[in-house]
């Protein structure tokens, strides 16, 4: 059984940092992409962060500079850096899971960051 579980989120100050951390199980983790998505409350679910390959991470305009993605194949878990928050940012985040030549994909259960004074 595929698992992706999140964890890290919760409620910081604008300009306060968190770290996102998303678990895989029950799949080949080499064999697929992992990325990060957020959904604000009546907006679509967007791309934050794509690493698709050592050195080759992608991410959305909002958050470059301020958002860095990683991974350790050996924990079989991708991380997401988040500094300097701001309140757009506020959203829940989702971990996914692609395969990189079948295309079956896999999310997370999400995880609330909410970035507010």
């Amino acid at each position: 059984q595929v698992q992706l579980v999140e964890s890290g989120g919760g409620l910081v100050q604008p300009g306060g940092s968190l770290e996102l951390s998303c678990t895989a199980s029950g799949i080949i983790f080499s064999f697929y992409a992992m990325g990060w998505y957020r959904q604000a409350p009546g907006n679509q679910r967007e791309l934050v962060a794509v690493y698709t390959s050592p050195g080759n991470t992608n991410y959305a305009e909002s958050v470059k500079g301020r958002f860095t993605m990683s991974r350790d194949n050996a924990k079989k878990t991708v991380y997401l850096q988040m500094n300097s928050l701001k309140p757009e940012d506020t959203a829940v985040y989702y971990c996914n899971a692609n395969h990189r030549s079948n295309g079956r994909h896999y999310w997370g259960q999400g995880t609330q960051v909410t970035v507010s004074s």
